[in-house]
């Protein structure tokens, strides 16, 4: 048996079958680009070596952070009756959720809005008639 037909044939039996590549991200089972965050992290010199564990790490957290807004903005969006996610929306998810506030607190969202809110002193005081006001002396002749 020649060596060409052992390179040929996988392990030796059957037919040569064709070699498909699993990425990264499918091996880690994530959605966000492994490969491309290794590159980012070795190309920004953030540190002489990167390990092989780190970009893996870095999409997983990335991707959780995408999803936790996507979900937030989503259920803001249906609350609106809207089908599409807009910049509002996200506003609205991120400034609604203390963790994600705290943890956006300086970032600008463009054509994101302020949230709704009205100063307790401008609000009009209420003047309702209580027990006091009828039977109060001032009014006693």
């Amino acid at each position: 048996m020649s060596s060409a037909a052992a390179t040929t044939t996988k392990g030796g039996r059957g037919k040569p079958k064709a070699t498909t590549s699993v990425t990264r991200s499918q091996k880690a089972g994530l959605q966000f680009p492994v490969g491309r965050i290794a590159r980012f992290l070795k190309t920004g010199r953030y540190a002489q070596r990167v390990g092989s564990g780190s970009p893996v790490y870095l999409s997983a957290v990335l991707e959780y952070l995408a999803a936790e807004v996507l979900e937030l903005a989503g259920n803001a969006a249906r609350d609106n009756k809207k089908s599409r996610i807009i910049p509002r929306h996200i506003q609205l998810a991120v400034r609604n959720d203390e963790e994600l506030s705290k943890l956006m607190g300086s970032v600008t969202i463009s054509q994101g809005g302020v949230l709704p809110n009205i100063h307790q002193n401008l609000l009009p005081r209420k003047v309702g008639k209580g027990k006091d006001e009828i039977g109060s002396a001032s009014q006693e002749f």
